[in-house]
């Protein structure tokens, strides 16, 4: 021990002879020393902590995709960037975003036809009109998709009830979501605009005015069959009507008739989509679609279960 030191008193602060100050001195060094330590202490276990969770959660396979992946994994693909269009404005058609398929830009009737020949309506000022002869249909087959349609009823009002700017999309030449004038005009509920036809009447009707130009966005799946032609997914569809949803991811029950209701009938996965000819001269404009990739076994199949691959969870 240094001689310094040496002589000098003892202070013990837990002593009761000793001076306030002395005592004081003692547990407030104690009192900064360990508490900057223990604070630093409990940060590093919590940062150790979250890390280990996140490089955990790392190694757990995502549901979704069957195992194929795991949480967060950063050698998932990434989505491919589409340019969106634009929306209809009312006498100014929306533009399709880029990554969609045009059946018709206001010039030609190129991709559809009438029968075995070409397409019987007559373009006019961008648009096509029904003639009352024969319906259209596109010459290429189509499945699930994403399908935008623009309309207009004549805007000189003739007629009542079914009578009255009557048309029809048939998805696959099969099941209908109907066309039709319903502004302050009274029909059957499963029959009204954006009704799939025959089965299920839209949740609300947002048609507007006779002769305005009107909006129908499509998200279509269809139905598919195993070999003996058993259903095992049903068609199913979505509708938003002038950015207005009409129809909530609706389960079709069949086909579409006029006072009846098909059945399921097994058929291919894709098949030409028609617009129909009811008399009432309805214009078509900007009609476009987008392909949607197929649905994963967990929302094709009812009874699906997961399988991790091996090697799935691990770390990567």
């Amino acid at each position: 021990m240094s001689d310094r030191l040496q002589g000098l008193p003892v202070v013990d602060a837990s002593s009761e002879n000793t001076p306030a100050c002395c005592a004081f001195s003692a547990r407030g060094l104690r009192r900064w020393v360990l508490m900057p330590v223990a604070a630093i202490a409990v940060g590093v276990a919590g940062f150790s902590y979250v890390y280990g969770q996140a490089k955990e959660a790392k190694r757990v396979p995502d549901q979704v995709s069957g195992g194929r992946w795991v949480i967060h994994d950063l050698s998932r693909p990434k989505p491919p960037v589409v340019t969106p269009g634009t929306f209809p404005d009312g006498e100014k058609p929306g533009t399709p975003p880029s990554d969609a398929i045009v059946l018709f830009d206001g010039k030609d009737l190129s991709k559809f036809k009438s029968g075995n020949g070409d397409a019987s309506w007559k373009v006019e000022n961008g648009a096509m009109i029904v003639d009352g002869k024969a319906g259209v249909e596109t010459r290429e087959p189509i499945g699930d998709m994403q399908l935008h349609v623009e309309w207009a009823s004549p805007a000189q009002v003739k007629g009542d009830s079914q009578g009255r700017g009557n048309s029809g999309i048939y998805i696959m030449g099969k099941y209908e979501v109907q066309v039709l004038d319903t502004f302050e005009n009274s029909t059957y509920a499963d029959g009204g605009a954006t009704a799939i036809y025959g089965q299920n009447p839209p949740m609300v009707n947002a048609c507007k005015k006779p002769g305005e130009w009107q909006a129908y966005d499509i998200i279509w799946r269809g139905p598919r069959f195993d070999a003996e032609g058993k259903v095992t997914r049903e068609a199913t569809v979505t509708v938003i009507h002038n950015g207005v949803l009409t129809q909530d991811h609706y389960r079709l029950t069949g086909g579409s008739g006029h006072y009846n209701q098909p059945k399921y009938s097994k058929h291919d996965e894709k098949l030409p989509l028609q617009l129909q000819n009811h008399g009432n001269p309805v214009k078509y404009r900007n009609i476009w679609y987008r392909p949607l990739q197929q649905l994963g076994e967990r929302n094709n199949v009812v009874d699906w279960k997961p399988e991790t691959p091996a090697g799935a969870a691990e770390a990567k």
